[in-house]
């Protein structure tokens, strides 16, 4: 219940754009703001998105440490992860190619890798059913 708690005092939906931040690679967004390249797992290299297929867009979202699917919704009180701000944002979970979730943590299910089961790569919203955000971070591009 902490953990969730945390998670909704840090959901602003006022902190989202759809503009490339300086940090962010500009050879991995296109002039209309979608994926040159395509998404890819990094622990296994399993295609997530095909190019062209996500907006990249700007959220702060707190994302667990990366783990296997089986721990991340265990939390014994402490919070080991990232706040992270460049996503791929996706409004149709068909989109995806190769995508798992997880079982509901609050209002919140993680996207993890389909194939390998690690995770979070990800974070959905089960209050808004057409925004999945890939964190630029936690996925390799190709």
């Amino acid at each position: 219940i902490n953990y969730l708690k945390y998670l909704l005092t840090n959901m602003d939906d006022s902190k989202q754009t759809c503009s490339p931040e300086r940090s962010v690679d500009p050879s991995l967004v296109s002039e209309d703001g979608k994926n040159v390249k395509a998404v890819l797992c990094q622990r296994c290299g399993s295609k997530v998105l095909c190019p062209g297929m996500a907006l990249f867009a700007e959220k702060e979202l707190f994302l667990p440490a990366m783990r296997k699917k089986t721990s991340i919704g265990q939390s014994d009180g402490t919070f080991d992860g990232d706040t992270l701000t460049a996503h791929w944002l996706v409004d149709d979970m068909y989109t995806f190619e190769n995508v798992g979730f997880t079982k509901d943590v609050g209002k919140v299910k993680y996207l993890i890798c389909a194939d390998c089961e690690i995770g979070p790569i990800g974070w959905h919203c089960l209050d808004d059913k057409k925004s999945f955000y890939v964190a630029l971070d936690r996925v390799n591009h190709e």
